[in-house]
């Protein structure tokens, strides 16, 4: 699956009929294991992705795309921003609170830039709750890997759990991926998942 190919407008999920605890655990498992090959990843091949990441063009007519700061071994997503910004489409950047719930806020610039919750980069510009998420044309968000059928491994936190259900069904929501993070075989799914669109870059 391709950001290229036709959204299904936020296809449903099927929860994996196994025992919830059994289903927790295999992502557990998938998530050490991918985070692994993430810290050996080289910074050659990290700068390579970011920069193609940023040759992104969103669809005609995109005003405002929500997007994250990669941190750590996630991808970089900085150029990106920074492309989107230059060519003026607004950039909403996610702030993570207490409860593992996102607000949102308007990128202004790397000045706006500060250090927030659990070595994250957060704007600082005024907030626009929960739902400010629903204002984006295109959802950009965070993964660990996705399968064919758009199941997307998230971090575990939850966080994009709790924002996705103010996204609109047919709102484009694509995940960021390295290349070999895209797998033929179906991850575990269960019934708060929602399945992405497409995959960037």
């Amino acid at each position: 699956m391709t950001h290229s190919e036709q959204p299904d407008q936020g296809s449903p999920s099927h929860p994996d009929p196994r025992p919830k605890a059994q289903v927790r655990g295999h992502k557990q498992a998938l998530r050490a294991t991918i985070r692994s090959a993430r810290d050996r990843r080289p910074d050659a091949e990290r700068s390579a992705f970011a920069t193609r990441l940023a040759q992104w063009e969103p669809p005609e007519g995109t005003k405002r795309v929500s997007c994250f700061i990669g941190v750590g071994s996630e991808p970089d997503t900085g150029p990106l921003i920074e492309r989107l910004r230059e060519r003026g489409v607004e950039v909403l950047l996610p702030i993570t609170l207490d409860d593992f719930s996102l607000d949102w806020a308007l990128y202004t610039g790397p000045g706006d830039l500060a250090d927030g919750r659990f070595g994250l980069r957060e704007p600082t510009g005024p907030r626009l709750g929960a739902a400010g998420i629903s204002s984006a044309d295109v959802v950009v968000i965070p993964a660990l890997a996705i399968d064919a059928d758009g199941r997307r491994l998230g971090q575990g936190a939850g966080c994009y759990d709790r924002a996705l259900p103010h996204v609109p069904a047919d709102t484009l929501v694509l995940a960021v991926v390295f290349d070999d993070e895209r797998l033929s075989e179906p991850l575990p799914e269960e019934a708060h998942d929602r399945r992405v669109d497409g995959v960037l870059p």
